[in-house]
């Protein structure tokens, strides 16, 4: 039978929030980018690339830690931030910043594959009609990416459920505040008799993925009907 605290409660409600705003920023950041990386003229394309996917192939551990020393208050950026009243680290906007890095190569990589079918032709067509580039982003480009753009969000939102290393390094574990489910089962096999608790989160964590991902084929059959 699954129990849950008023902990474990408050998780899975910071899981969900983390993932949603994660979700939410990484959207138009990784539109934009794969926009630059398909139609973009840029000179130093593969070492730009090599850049956005490179939270893929690091340890999570890792990007966390560079994201502290960028955010600290002995880093670069942070100082910067706290002008603004702005606070990242041992904060859930922390773990938002952390999935957003850790899933933008998702987002970027799905969404570019389906800017890279959008026929050529149509974008001839839509430039000798007179429209402008934004008009022709507008008008061709972001309708026919609608359905890359469902599947980076959604790969985007499990794998911000998901992610514990950079979060742990750059927002901490603290429950009630920053401790979402990986964190919250991460606490329970460490503690005597926590199994329950763990099985209880692992159902939940499962539960809530498979949902994520039948939404999307539920969006993407939707979006081929209109």
């Amino acid at each position: 039978m699954m129990t849950f605290s008023l902990a474990d409660f408050q998780a899975l409600w910071l899981s969900a929030k983390v993932a949603s705003v994660a979700t939410l920023v990484t959207l138009p950041v990784g539109f934009g980018v794969a926009w630059l990386m398909v139609f973009g003229r840029l000179r130093f394309k593969p070492l730009f690339d090599g850049i956005i996917n490179l939270p893929l192939v690091l340890p999570p551990v890792v990007v966390g830690y560079l994201l502290l020393l960028l955010f600290s208050r002995q880093g670069p950026l942070g100082p910067f931030l706290n002008n603004f009243g702005i606070q990242l680290i041992f904060n859930w906007k922390g773990a938002v910043l952390a999935c957003s890095v850790i899933g933008l190569p998702l987002m970027v990589r799905s969404v570019r594959l389906g800017m890279e079918q959008i026929d050529p032709q149509l974008l001839h067509a839509s430039r000798t009609l007179g429209a402008s580039w934004f008009d022709t982003l507008y008008s061709v480009v972001l309708p026919l990416s609608v359905p890359a753009l469902i599947t980076g969000s959604t790969l985007c939102f499990a794998r911000s459920l998901g992610e514990f290393g950079a979060t742990v390094i750059l927002a901490g574990n603290i429950p009630g505040v920053t401790q979402t489910i990986p964190m919250a089962i991460y606490d329970y096999t460490n503690t005597p008799g926590g199994e329950t608790g763990a099985l209880s989160l692992c159902l939940v964590s499962i539960g809530l993925s498979y949902l994520v991902l039948m939404l999307n084929e539920v969006f993407l059959r939707r979006y081929r009907r209109i």
